[in-house]
């Protein structure tokens, strides 16, 4: 979608996604490699009861699926900043997880392009949001 195509306050949904426990503990052995990602046996004597997704995992699942309803298209140049990036709820494997994005704010600048604010929330299987993040991405407008 071009930069003035987006529209402020309009919502976007994506597929679902399931976590599996090996998809879990193999991106956390390599990327976040903390017992209550990848060591059941210590991770079941925690408060969560059992493993949980690493944060930056549930985030790159997040936004993968954000990317594949294909809103930014061809023309997005590159993100520029993310913020506001809250874990709100721990994510189990067998959860199932669907994000609805929400543009908040756009600013043209020079060149034909404008950047693009929204905010990224997802959801579990009980519709308990799980994650939230701001996002914003430089888009061509030609």
């Amino acid at each position: 979608m071009k930069f003035s195509e987006f529209e402020i306050g309009k919502s976007y949904e994506t597929a679902s996604y399931r976590m599996t426990l090996e998809e879990i503990q193999a991106f956390s052995r390599k990327f976040d490699p903390q017992y209550m990602h990848i060591d059941e046996a210590r991770a079941n004597e925690t408060e969560f009861g059992g493993i949980i997704a690493s944060g930056i995992h549930t985030l790159n699942i997040s936004f993968k699926l954000w990317i594949e309803v294909g809103i930014y298209g061809d023309e997005i140049i590159a993100g520029r900043q993310m913020d506001k990036v809250t874990f709100r709820k721990p994510v189990y494997p067998d959860d199932l997880l669907r994000v609805i994005v929400k543009i908040t704010d756009k600013k043209a600048i020079k060149g034909g392009r404008g950047l693009v604010t929204c905010k990224m929330t997802t959801y579990n299987q009980n519709d308990e949001k799980v994650l939230t993040a701001n996002l914003t991405a430089l888009i061509k407008d030609i």
